[in-house]
């Protein structure tokens, strides 16, 4: 039998705004005001932290040294994590696991991406793709265009879903709307622009069913929390109410299925399978007792796979619980309240993180302006290619429904003066000066950057 984990809460979390990526903003900046944030929120101060997870796909090694200084240089350990898109996940999980089983009781993880413009690309070009395999075999099935690789990819798994089970391509593009008409209140996402689905269905043809609209756009953008153990949380009574259990997480990577030929089962289908049961059966529930839900949706295709892999549906029938209205407010389940990684942006590192934050809002009851009735678990899934996926289901800390916190009361409790979940704002150099270690600290280490993200309110 495998040990029982110790409770590990997220007590704190914070996102920097999700940009386009012109290089206007740096990664440091970017990590630097997603960590204070966080940590702010979690009314903690770095010299409290024992481990630092630094959460990146692009950039050289130790950028999460560079980022973590800032904040100070306690000599805790500092995780370089990079493992394609659900790395801020499974620095998540590192943390958790950290926490579950006694090697910590309290770890900063920060996610942040600093991105090139236009589709993914391989970095080194000297060398085997990792994913090489995979897209062999996509070759060997359904042949190869001049279209962006991951569209192709997680295009064909929707290609697939339609020949299989039915959905139209109308059903993807309605993902994609739904996503976007979310994403209008969230304060930090990277495009606020509401479509109808036959806008969708009309903007430029990436690779079939999927238009360019029902693709996730590369982003810059940070976002971070803190996790603590049981200790740590009853030492502060007082912020029971916003901590969130981690009841149950699995981080999983590919089975042999990955190359049974199945163009669904090459974008990763069999791990979300597996994790989501992990994660489900380890916090005890099924899930029908979810109310809320960030799942990867890099494309539409990929959420239609998802919404079925996680047994959000009955298997091949994903379609038919998007054309009844279960994905949205009033529906079954509201999935991507943020605006998913369609609308909100996916900016690689923090993609998890960001998942994370959301849910912790609505289970706070913070998330007015996108609330879900009566929110008692929440359900995260993040996937990376290649291959990993983290499942991961939340709960309140008293394990009660989530009540909605007035704007002005939630300014009150976290004594910054508003809400985070609703507005996306910054921090004075007081906030920070209080925040950062109080022992071991270099101004030379932060250099302008808390000035030059100060100005960027």
């Amino acid at each position: 039998m495998p040990r029982k984990p110790a409770p590990a809460y997220v007590l704190g979390v914070g996102m920097t705004k999700f940009i386009k990526p012109r290089g206007k903003v740096d990664y440091h900046e970017l990590g630097f005001e997603a960590g204070i944030k966080a940590m702010l929120d979690a009314q903690i101060n770095y010299d409290d932290v024992d481990q630092g997870v630094a959460c990146y796909c692009y950039g050289d090694s130790t950028c999460g040294q560079r980022v973590f200084y800032q904040f100070g240089m306690t000599q805790i350990p500092i995780y370089n994590v990079n493992n394609n898109c659900s790395t801020g996940s499974t620095g998540l999980n590192m943390a958790r696991q950290a926490i579950a089983y006694g090697a910590a009781d309290c770890v900063l993880v920060v996610g942040f991406e600093k991105m090139s413009p236009g589709s993914l690309q391989a970095y080194f070009n000297d060398r085997e793709n990792p994913t090489s395999t995979t897209n062999a075999m996509m070759k060997a099935t359904r042949g190869v265009t001049n279209a962006p690789g991951a569209a192709q990819l997680f295009g064909n798994a929707g290609r697939e879903y339609m020949e299989k089970y039915g959905a139209k391509p109308e059903d993807f593009a309605e993902i994609a709307r739904v996503n976007h008409e979310h994403s209008k209140r969230n304060p930090y996402s990277q495009f606020k622009d509401e479509y109808t689905l036959e806008q969708i269905m009309k903007s430029p043809m990436i690779h079939p069913p999927l238009t360019k609209l029902q693709c996730c756009p590369t982003s810059d953008g940070g976002a971070a929390a803190v996790v603590v153990s049981q200790e740590f949380l009853d030492k502060r009574p007082h912020l029971k109410s916003q901590a969130i259990l981690i009841a149950g997480q699995s981080l999983v990577t590919d089975s042999p299925e990955l190359f049974n030929r199945s163009a669904i089962d090459l974008v990763g289908y069999d791990m979300s399978v597996f994790a989501g049961k992990r994660a489900l059966a380890e916090a005890g529930i099924t899930p029908n007792d979810v109310q809320v839900v960030e799942v990867h949706d890099c494309f539409s295709a990929n959420e239609m796979c998802v919404i079925d892999a996680l047994g959000l549906c009955p298997k091949g029938k994903a379609h038919e619980l998007v054309r009844k209205g279960d994905i949205t407010y009033g529906g079954k389940y509201v999935i991507n309240p943020s605006g998913g990684l369609i609308s909100k942006g996916h900016p690689l590192g923090a993609t998890g993180l960001a998942q994370c934050a959301e849910l912790t809002w609505h289970l706070r009851g913070w998330a007015n302006n996108r609330t879900v009735k009566d929110t008692r678990y929440c359900l995260q899934h993040n996937l990376g290619l290649g291959g990993a996926t983290v499942v991961t289901v939340y709960k309140r800390a008293d394990g009660k429904v989530a009540t909605p916190v007035s704007d002005a009361e939630v300014g009150r409790i976290n004594g910054l003066g508003y809400n985070p979940a609703t507005e996306a704002k910054g921090f004075t150099t007081e906030q920070v000066r209080r925040t950062v270690s109080q022992k071991q600290f270099s101004d030379w280490a932060v250099q302008d950057v808390q000035s030059r993200v100060q100005a960027r309110f």
